[in-house]
């Protein structure tokens, strides 16, 4: 039997972020929860296979430190956030799927799915291409 996925979500939002980890469960993924920057580059450090992330942390952080090590690891990740209109230049730059807030735990979750998928097989088009 294959190892569980382990998703890395975070986000500053602490129901959201139940909200997700309750979805991730569900779905069979472990899950790995941070809200700051260091909680999650210690996650990463400890191994993800996929990652959600809020653009805006806890304490006037966002997640573009976290991005740039997952994509240093080869490890997909999605984008889930409020501030698009806000961070639309910075949300190019990282060429993620980008899922806009408000959304289902579950579509969120699927769509992070998806990119695993895509990452694992990379003649399959990305769930980017799709929107």
């Amino acid at each position: 039997m294959p190892d569980p996925i382990s998703i890395l979500l975070v986000d500053d939002e602490p129901l959201i972020l139940m909200d997700l980890e309750f979805a991730a469960e569900d779905r069979g993924f472990t899950p790995c929860c941070a809200s700051c920057v260091g909680e999650a580059m210690n996650h990463i450090d400890e191994g993800v296979d996929v990652a959600v992330l809020d653009f805006n942390l806890v304490g006037g952080e966002n997640c573009l430190p976290i991005a740039r090590e997952l994509t240093k690891r080869s490890i997909p990740y999605i984008i889930h956030s409020g501030d698009a209109d806000r961070q639309e230049d910075v949300f190019d730059m990282l060429d993620a799927v980008y899922v806009p807030k408000p959304a289902s735990s579950d579509k969120v979750i699927a769509t992070a799915l998806v990119e695993l998928r895509n990452a694992q097989n990379d003649d399959a088009p990305s769930a980017a291409a799709a929107q």
